[in-house]
């Protein structure tokens, strides 16, 4: 039985998938699963995936779907849910690898964005602090979990927004996370697309709504608009 399970949810990740696989090469190699769940890509990201995972899964769509797939075919005592977008340095992984050991019951990862300049490394600082002082975490920031207790909790919620935050504060409950320093790397792609600030406000006023009581649901249809109105 393998220490730690990483699962990845995918949907048309072709251009991002490859380089996530070449970060966590090596800790496969050390021993940890590989666990792809996709979602119905049409643009070869599954093909691009062949001989680099242990378990090529296939779901409808939903990343709350695929990852609890995942969870369900892993084998490891621990599960790791990472992005396809995601990039992971040798130190972070390290920093996972030293955490693990000490048996923790969840955690996650400060995060920074890809995208050049001082805005994008002001958000990812903030994304991290706010997750440092609420003990909440966003899915980009690489959460990862003893299995029995995902298990125990029933995984992730089936609703199509909020899922992370909706798991971290049912774990929250037992325990605050371990929180690793070393960034994850996460693309910025949908700031760049829909502007920097526009989007920071959105996803702040989203969160604010979950808690508000607004169905994900009908925030998840906001979030595809990239728009309250």
């Amino acid at each position: 039985m393998p220490l730690l399970s990483v699962v990845i949810p995918v949907r048309n990740e072709a251009q991002a998938l490859p380089g996530l696989l070449d970060d966590l090469a090596e800790l496969r190699a050390s021993g940890a699963e590989l666990i792809l769940v996709d979602g119905g890509s049409r643009d070869g990201t599954c093909e691009l995936a062949l001989g680099r995972v242990d378990q090529l899964l296939r779901t409808a769509p939903g990343r709350a779907l695929q990852m609890n797939t995942g969870a369900v075919a892993a084998r490891g005592a621990y599960l790791w849910f990472v992005h396809a977008d995601t990039r992971i340095s040798a130190e972070a992984l390290r920093s996972l690898q030293e955490a693990l050991s000490e048996r923790p019951l969840w955690g996650r990862f400060d995060v920074r964005l890809s995208g050049p300049g001082l805005a994008f490394w002001v958000i990812g600082a903030m994304i991290s602090l706010r997750s440092r002082l609420s003990g909440i975490a966003s899915g980009d920031q690489g959460i990862f979990v003893a299995r029995q207790h995902f298990e125990a909790l029933g995984g992730y919620a089936p609703i199509p927004l909020m899922e992370d935050v909706q798991l971290c504060r049912r774990l929250k409950a037992l325990a605050r996370p371990c929180c690793l320093r070393p960034p994850l790397s996460t693309s910025s792609r949908r700031w760049e697309q829909h502007g920097i600030w526009r989007t920071v406000v959105l996803m702040w006023c989203l969160r604010l709504a979950y808690y508000c009581g607004v169905s994900p649901e009908k925030l998840a249809h906001q979030y595809r608009r990239g728009s309250l109105l």
